[in-house]
């Protein structure tokens, strides 16, 4: 099993300086020290926790070649262009492939550092059936939501829609209110940089993902059968 230390004491630095030198010759003359401090330790953390929640019987998994985001920003269609991403992060999910939903997600910058999990960018249908499944069975939604909070985790409301969408107007329970306006599913877990160059990053993720499977379970049972290939 792959182990995971920590990042080294020059990560975040790295990605501070990378701020400051939005530049291609600059970032190609300090790559080796992206790579070393920044991209390794990365995709060590993602398969050591994979290792573990495969250990754990926790259904997500990925590795180096698959669940790291580039580093290289996708300018095409954005007025800030910049050339690289000044955070480090990578997604954990079924199928080890980023292109899935149903999560575990680690975001690593001088800015903000969090771990979060569940459904997040759900397209209109895969939207629509979980917020279905919410109003057939809130019941099971309320479970699972204090299950969560007993352990410190609150969804996440920071993209909530102002107004109830359509189709719901029957509804009248003030909690299955909140979650229909949630356009998002997703717990945080908030990290303190100190932990950053520590094995407790890995520890912080297994946890989160741990206790997140029943939820997990919850949100695939309404988005699979929209789903173009089953998760394997």
């Amino acid at each position: 099993m792959t182990a995971f230390n920590g990042f080294g004491d020059k990560a975040l630095p790295f990605l501070k300086a990378l701020g400051f030198h939005q530049d291609r010759d600059w970032f190609a003359e300090n790559k080796a020290l992206y790579e070393s401090e920044v991209k390794g330790p990365l995709g060590d953390l993602v398969e050591a926790v994979s290792g573990r929640f495969q250990a754990e019987g926790v259904p997500l998994r990925g590795s180096r070649k698959t669940s790291l985001y580039r580093v290289y920003r996708d300018v095409r269609f954005s007025k800030n262009k910049d050339p690289y991403n000044t955070h480090a992060s990578a997604l954990m999910t079924r199928t080890g492939t980023k292109k899935d939903n149903g999560f575990v997600y680690v975001h690593i910058s001088n800015e903000r550092s969090f771990i979060a999990s569940g459904f997040y960018g759900l397209d209109g249908p895969q939207l629509r059936a979980f917020r279905d499944l919410i109003v057939r069975e809130s019941d099971a939604m309320r479970r699972l939501v204090k299950a969560m909070e007993k352990h410190g985790f609150t969804l996440d409301m920071s993209e909530s829609l102002k107004r109830t969408p359509r189709g719901f107007d029957d509804v009248t329970d003030d909690d299955v209110l909140t979650w229909l306006r949630l356009q998002h599913f997703t717990f945080i877990d908030e990290i303190d940089n100190g932990i950053v160059p520590t094995p407790e990053l890995a520890d912080r993720m297994v946890r989160l993902g741990s206790l997140s499977v029943p939820f997990l379970d919850f949100g695939w049972r309404a988005i699979d059968p929209l789903r173009d290939e089953p998760a394997s």
